[in-house]
């Protein structure tokens, strides 16, 4: 346990200079007359990740957190099976994307999620299943007008895009 959280800790740093490094690209001030220039959101929320995961690596050192006062494994055998469930099935979701698109890969993936993972009851994992699609097709594609992929489903949602787009 020790060891994940100063590796976690000191990978979210890297990852945390870098986002500062990028979002510096565009002006991290405040610009006269405009606001926020377009990089000082990304930058100063990646230089508070910065600072948090510092703080962790003292606490780490001092250890005076509850994980790096553990000699526990980070993830015991049951851990590393739900993870190999809940990765595969978000690896195979992705992977449906191109073919299904979105729209058909999304349902397909909460099914397995909550009916077969979290053996909810199918009322439930319907109601969520066909809904969700629904709020991402009405929130991304209509209201944001940012097109998700469709894959081999596009030609079911021509009629929508004549009807809101």
């Amino acid at each position: 346990m020790r060891r994940a959280e100063l590796t976690t800790a000191i990978l979210l740093a890297a990852f945390s200079i870098y986002l500062m490094w990028k979002s510096a690209e565009l002006p991290i001030g405040w610009l006269p007359g405009e606001g926020p220039g377009g990089g000082a959101f990304p930058f100063w929320l990646a230089a508070i990740m910065l600072a948090s995961c510092v703080w962790i690596v003292i606490n780490w050192f001092r250890r005076s957190s509850p994980p790096s006062q553990s000699n526990q494994p980070f993830m015991d055998r049951d851990a590393v099976q739900r993870f190999a469930l809940v990765g595969g099935g978000v690896t195979a979701m992705i992977a449906l994307i191109h073919v299904l698109g979105v729209f058909g890969a999304l349902p397909l993936f909460l099914i397995y999620y909550i009916r077969f993972l979290g053996r909810h009851s199918w009322t439930t994992t319907l109601a969520i299943a066909l809904s969700a699609p629904v709020v991402v097709f009405f929130f991304f594609d209509v209201a944001l007008r940012v097109i998700m992929p469709k894959g081999y489903l596009e030609p079911l949602f021509l009629p929508l895009y004549d009807i809101f787009l």
